[in-house]
């Protein structure tokens, strides 16, 4: 089944927001991804890839948007939400989530040289750490990889 024609319109519109996020990050210099939490049917993060703008390699969109989630709710676990991202996580960010009890990762575009949900390694599906997290891969997957291509390519 084509994953496009599966998603709920409520998936459909916070992953548009993912994008534009993932905008954001592209217009300030950044890698274009975007990301954010939705809790209950309602956003509580938001974050876009800010590594270079804050100095800090930990500053992917996943982090920053479970930081904002975290504050919001007054608590890092976060168990019953979902997260948008642009791009599969990275290893790091696919981690973060597993600390943070996330219920479900919704992802765009597939990352075929450091994605965590099961395009290079599987963190979220491993029954080898103490919390898994339902994945829902490829939504929007040709706008999020247009994004990330376009970006490349203006930049060879």
């Amino acid at each position: 089944m084509d994953p496009e024609s599966s998603m709920s319109e409520a998936d459909a519109r916070y992953m548009r927001r993912a994008i534009q996020l993932a905008q954001r990050a592209r217009d300030e210099g950044e890698v274009p991804v975007g990301a954010l939490v939705v809790l209950g049917g309602e956003m509580v993060g938001e974050g876009w890839n800010r590594p270079i703008a804050s100095q800090d390699p930990s500053a992917h969109a996943e982090v920053l948007a479970l930081r904002m989630a975290g504050k919001n709710v007054g608590n890092y676990r976060l168990p019953d939400a979902t997260l948008y991202a642009t791009l599969e996580p990275c290893a790091m960010c696919a981690g973060a989530m597993v600390h943070a009890r996330i219920a479900r990762l919704v992802y765009g575009a597939r990352d075929p040289k450091s994605g965590a949900a099961g395009s290079v390694f599987d963190l979220l599906g491993s029954s080898r750490l103490n919390h898994q997290v339902a994945v829902t891969a490829d939504l929007l997957a040709s706008e999020c990889g247009e994004l990330l291509r376009a970006f490349f390519r203006s930049r060879r």
